[in-house]
């Protein structure tokens, strides 16, 4: 892979390589609003990331649509100049990953393993060898590479009502059952955990009118991108993103 002039990549399980990205989905951070909080932190890590100080794992969790996979690609768009390199594994792959660490440890560039869009289901164990890369293995991360997941739910596993009924009391403390324990100790390896959530009508409007820019637009426009989230039932980024498309191209009347 001649990472010196890419700056992606996607693990093909068929094929069992790398694809190299070429066309990458553009994302800028300061297209990226209303979630600065979780972008100043992930920022920050991620540039400790680069200058080789300690850095952590970070989990994305929350609402659909609201930025936590534009925010790891407007990560690459910001310093892939500096060494930053993405390499996308998907929630099947997970078992490469190890292979993965052992080809990526010897080279000049920094690289964030992105798992997007995590979620297992009741009996699924393909998580297994992601936990254990993150803590639990004789052998830590190598200090170039770091691991940014993106998933809908803050514990990636499903919770039922059933789990509950093995946790206890005991001198005063909640003690959690086997089955819960099992299902936060993946969670619990991210050291950053960033919550993303559904945000105002007043935001969202700022997000459409940041994609426009300066470009002038009819009064009634803001009125009409109102309708298309209550249409969508979501006021999030990917929803401002899709209006300000649609608009571009003509497609709101």
């Amino acid at each position: 892979m001649p990472w010196e002039e890419i700056y992606a990549a996607i693990y093909r399980p068929m094929g069992r390589y790398l694809h190299a990205v070429r066309e990458i989905d553009e994302v800028r951070l300061e297209n990226l609003g209303g979630i600065e909080r979780q972008k100043r932190l992930l920022v920050k890590n991620t540039e400790r990331f680069l200058r080789g100080e300690p850095a952590v794992n970070a989990l994305l969790w929350g609402a659909r649509g609201t930025g936590k996979s534009s925010l790891i690609k407007a990560l690459l768009w910001e310093y892939a100049k500096e060494g930053l390199r993405v390499v996308e594994v998907e929630k099947e792959s997970l078992g490469i990953i190890p292979e993965l660490t052992d080809r990526l440890r010897e080279l000049p560039y920094y690289f964030i393993l992105f798992c997007d869009d995590l979620s297992f289901e009741r009996g699924d164990s393909s998580y297994k060898p992601l936990k254990s890369l993150l803590e639990g293995s004789i052998e830590r991360l190598p200090q170039n590479i770091i691991v940014y997941a993106t998933s809908n739910r803050r514990h990636l596993l499903p919770e039922y009502k059933s789990d509950n009924e093995g946790a206890w009391v005991g001198e005063g403390e909640i003690h959690l059952g086997d089955a819960v324990e099992e299902k936060v100790s993946l969670s619990d390896r991210f050291a950053l955990s960033l919550g993303f959530y559904q945000g105002t009508l007043k935001g969202y409007w700022e997000l459409v009118q940041g994609y426009l820019g300066g470009e002038s637009y009819p009064v009634e426009l803001e009125q009409k991108a109102i309708n298309f989230a209550t249409q969508k039932g979501s006021r999030s980024g990917r929803t401002a993103k899709q209006f300000y498309d649609l608009y571009r191209s003509g497609l709101i009347e």
